[in-house]
């Protein structure tokens, strides 16, 4: 019984670090962009979840995810139109992963300035730690809780882009932005909007995250980590996969822990060596 609880327990953790992956995967899928800078973001939005909440300290820190993540669209929005777009432009892939390289340093050294080095976190009250007895099992609510929400976010984000006009403007674009110009689409705005609803995505689960774990200023590294192997795990193009890779991660991590607390996360990265050996497209991804 204590194995069942364990794997369901990873599953509950590994839906929350596929939300981790989500931006990630939806970033490089359009403009085949690899932002180094998505960790820091995770970590900022976990920072201003908290800072909200000491300014607010009555008010459930739950009830700031949507208030974060609508910022953070702004925020990815802006760094897209202002920043990114011009390095996307030049069509070398090394251009952007540079940009977001140093931007990831300097939003690193920002925080650290800004917050200190000191860790926080996020008390999400009584709900993030009640649980419900099922068949002997004790399930939390908060991670059952996030295991609904990612779907929903998962399920939206598919649906987004295979049944919306919109969703078929950012697949024209992502296969040829060139072409797209001459149905009178400007990719610069379609790329502004991808890039604002990944960090979206980034925020929400930083948020959550932090009502989980603690954080600091250099915790972005450990979340970007977390978010590649998602992401290549899953493979690449395929959101679901980034869905199932997460969880994957999630059970393999707690499978870990229970065998030898000290080396959990040695086993979720096992498991990505393996997989990527025998499977190197991921295990959505499409073999060639």
């Amino acid at each position: 019984m204590d194995w069942i609880e364990t794997i369901i327990n990873g599953v509950l953790l590994g839906a929350l670090y596929g939300l981790l992956g989500l931006g990630l995967a939806l970033v490089f899928g359009v403009m085949r962009v690899v932002n180094l800078a998505h960790g820091e973001f995770i970590v900022m939005a976990a920072y201003a979840g908290a800072l909200l909440a000491a300014l607010m300290p009555g008010v459930n820190p739950l009830l700031w995810v949507l208030p974060v993540a609508v910022l953070a669209f702004g925020a990815g929005y802006v760094l897209q139109a202002v920043l990114v777009n011009r390095t996307v432009k030049s069509g070398d892939p090394l251009t952007p992963l540079l940009l977001t390289f140093g931007l990831a340093v300097v939003l690193r050294n920002l925080m650290v300035e800004v917050f200190g080095t000191d860790p926080r976190a996020l008390d999400g009250g009584a709900f993030t730690r009640a649980g419900v007895d099922f068949l002997g099992l004790r399930i939390g609510l908060f991670p059952l809780a996030v295991l609904v929400l990612a779907a929903v976010m998962f399920a939206a984000l598919q649906w987004l882009l295979a049944r919306t006009e919109w969703g078929r403007i950012v697949r024209a674009t992502s296969d040829n932005a060139r072409v797209v110009r001459l149905m009178g689409v400007r990719p610069n705005r379609v790329y502004n909007t991808v890039m604002g609803l990944a960090l979206a995505f980034a925020a929400v689960a930083g948020v959550l995250l932090a009502l989980r774990s603690s954080f600091t200023p250099y915790s972005g590294v450990e979340r970007l980590l977390i978010a590649f192997e998602v992401v290549i795990l899953g493979g690449l193009g395929s959101f679901w996969g980034a869905f199932a890779g997460g969880i994957a991660l999630g059970v393999a991590q707690l499978v870990g822990q229970k065998l030898d607390s000290n080396a959990a996360a040695l086993y979720a990265h096992l498991l990505f060596f393996v997989v990527l050996v025998i499977r190197p497209t991921g295990l959505a991804g499409r073999s060639s």
